[in-house]
């Protein structure tokens, strides 16, 4: 009857450590990873995807942290914020202390929420959420969270990057926006940009589209084409904007389109050779940033990924959040989600390319350096194999990025 007992208290104790354990108690430091990974937006997050696995692998080779090695752990959320929570509830129920998703604002929002509701009743079993490119400014305003870290610059910040790029001989543009919340907040801030930024220049159409709905954008092409706009700007990304600037070449539209996301998967390829001179796009990075200022590490590091995977190296902010990771969990000195937090707020670092980067603690917004790129040819790294890739047309500080925030942080006791 005692082995029986003792069997059982055995079992009982292999099962805490092994099947219910704590983050503590895991092998490797785990981070969900939720994006469309399938539908019409799921290039974008595939190429995500890629990217994440080759930084996680050369963070690992560098040690990981305390002894762990980080594990990408993607799960499908089909651009739905209803499949990210199920994505959460996954990685919570894992006890996985980090969940990172990309595209979607309106998924970031249910994020955020869904993360502080867990959090406030489950205080044993905490999960950060790391925002690589949700980018609606009200997520680290009036609904920022301690929980939340943003490592790309919201919209507003863009928004401004793309005003001050305008050359000063544009002077009518056409805004074209996805509706969501992403999309209203472009639509917004460029606007409000124009007006304290360029007030010379008149906006001759201004439209809201639904999200990945439309498949033929010609008869968009024609109203801004009749509206005399010499400029297009947008915020749209994935398919929305690939199929728009698409018809704007095709149909020989004498425009200059300025964008956020002409630079990721696909964009290229829908632009081609038409597009040349003649598209820009708000980056947090350019291969060719890396060459043009002689650093040879993030060359080689480019060129190792390219080798692998054959197409382009363009999220180097994900790398940035890997080593803010590393150095976070270090500093806390456990894989406890809270103690990381605190870790990681306020804390600065040089990013992928050298220039100073900052977790900003009134809000858990970065804040680092922006670029502009021209899609051109003649630079070393040409995209998507069109011959043409991106030249940096413009370098934005972050000092010169830093706008103000309405965040009021409630911070948890430790």
């Amino acid at each position: 009857m005692r082995i029986r007992i003792w069997i059982s208290m055995l079992l009982g104790l292999l099962l805490a450590v092994g099947g219910g354990a704590p983050g503590w108690a895991q092998q490797t430091i785990k981070v969900a990873y939720t994006d469309p990974l399938s539908g019409p937006f799921a290039q974008v997050g595939d190429a995500n995807l890629k990217q994440m696995q080759y930084i996680i692998d050369f963070i690992n080779s560098k040690g990981g942290a305390l002894g762990k090695k980080f594990e990408l752990v993607p799960f499908d959320n089909k651009s739905q914020p209803s499949d990210a929570l199920i994505a959460l509830k996954s990685a919570t129920d894992q006890n996985m202390p980090f969940i990172m998703q990309c595209s979607g604002s309106n998924i970031a929002a249910a994020l955020i929420e869904g993360v502080n509701k867990h959090n406030d009743r489950n205080p044993d079993n905490r999960i950060i959420y790391l925002n690589c490119g949700a980018v609606a400014p009200e997520l680290t305003n009036e609904q920022c969270s301690f929980w939340h870290f943003r490592f790309d610059l919201h919209a507003a910040m863009k928004a401004e990057v793309m005003v001050r790029a305008l050359p000063k001989t544009t002077t009518k543009v056409y805004l074209i926006n996805q509706d969501y919340l992403f999309g209203q907040s472009v639509q917004r801030e460029v606007r409000n940009f124009l007006g304290k930024v360029r007030p010379d220049v008149q906006i001759v159409g201004d439209e809201l589209i639904p999200l990945g709905k439309i498949k033929d954008f010609s008869p968009y092409i024609t109203k801004i084409k009749a509206s005399g706009a010499q400029a297009l700007m947008t915020g749209n990304w994935g398919p929305d904007m690939n199929l728009l600037i698409k018809a704007g070449v095709d149909a020989g539209a004498d425009l200059s389109y300025y964008t956020f996301y002409a630079h990721l998967a696909g964009g290229p390829t829908a632009i081609g050779a038409g597009g040349e001179n003649r598209v820009f796009s708000v980056m947090p990075f350019s291969e060719n940033v890396a060459p043009e200022i002689g650093n040879a590490e993030a060359d080689a590091f480019i060129k190792g990924f390219r080798d692998k995977h054959k197409f382009e190296f363009t999220s180097a902010g994900f790398r940035t959040i890997f080593e803010y990771l590393q150095a976070a969990v270090n500093k806390a000195g456990a894989v406890d989600a809270t103690k990381i937090a605190f870790a990681m707020e306020g804390m600065s670092r040089k990013d992928f390319l050298g220039f100073d980067t900052t977790m900003r603690k009134d809000d858990h917004q970065l804040i680092g350096e922006y670029f502009v790129g021209a899609f051109k040819k003649g630079v070393k790294y040409d995209a998507e194999n069109t011959g043409l890739g991106w030249a940096t047309a413009a370098t934005i500080l972050a000092k010169d990025i830093d706008q103000p925030n309405s965040c009021k942080m409630k911070r948890p006791k430790i």
